[in-house]
């Protein structure tokens, strides 16, 4: 269960959704869903999620010197906690 959360996703577009909408983004696993990721953030974090919105972000070309080559697809997620809850991985 506590691997389908791979990591957060801090940037500063994300800090934004958190300071406004209290919204989380955490990279997951191409094949989890909605559920499984709802139930992975409320047991690790202790938090009641509202809403789940997953994207997969597609692959985007790369290059080492003259060697081409790609990034991995993969998925973001979402999260949408209660309001007055939040999670302290992200300063405020």
């Amino acid at each position: 269960m506590f691997d389908i959360l791979k990591r957060p996703i801090i940037t500063e577009k994300n800090t934004g959704l958190v300071h406004l909408y209290n919204e989380y983004a955490f990279e997951v696993p191409v094949d989890a869903n909605r559920t499984q990721v709802k139930e992975a953030v409320e047991k690790l974090f202790k938090v009641k999620v509202v809403r789940v919105n997953t994207m997969i972000c597609r692959k985007s070309a790369r290059r080492l010197g003259r060697i081409p080559g790609e990034r991995r697809l993969w998925k973001k997620a979402i999260v949408k906690l209660k309001e007055g809850d939040k999670l302290d991985f992200v300063a405020s």
